[in-house]
């Protein structure tokens, strides 16, 4: 007899970070890197990951998040473990009211942010830039 738990995963991008997010059954633990969620630095980032688990509500005191994160800065981590937080919300409630409570209040929750690098360009240093002319 296993006694094998629910679990969601999802995946949340973010420029160059990637979020794994793993929901259980649980009391409302939630772990970045093995990090509590209390512990977390910095405090905006923090706040910006609670923001998905707030909207949640209720959903949030009955299951526990384990997020393991890497590559970008700090905040695009922070902004890829809310994506994949909200995401993995979604499938486990399998409801469209939690959905629509993230779509009003913020979209990028759910859709992401489809924004990248733009590739370099030859003549110059970076995509746009190029090299200074003198005529004297």
């Amino acid at each position: 007899m296993s006694s094998r738990k629910k679990a969601q995963i999802t995946v949340g991008k973010r420029k160059t970070s990637k979020a794994r997010v793993v929901i259980t059954e649980g009391k409302g633990r939630i772990r970045i890197n093995n990090t509590p969620i209390d512990l977390y630095q910095p405090l905006i980032a923090r706040e910006k990951i609670i923001e998905s688990v707030m909207v949640a509500g209720e959903t949030a005191d009955n299951v526990d998040i384990k997020v393991k994160v890497h590559g970008g800065g700090y905040m695009s981590q922070a902004e890829a473990a809310r994506i994949g937080i909200a995401q993995g919300f979604v499938k486990w409630t399998r409801g469209k009211r939690l959905r629509s409570a993230y779509i009003a209040y913020d979209r990028t929750m759910l859709a992401g942010d489809g924004r990248r690098k733009e590739p370099k360009k030859f003549g110059g240093p970076g995509a746009r830039r190029r090299k200074q002319k003198s005529y004297r």
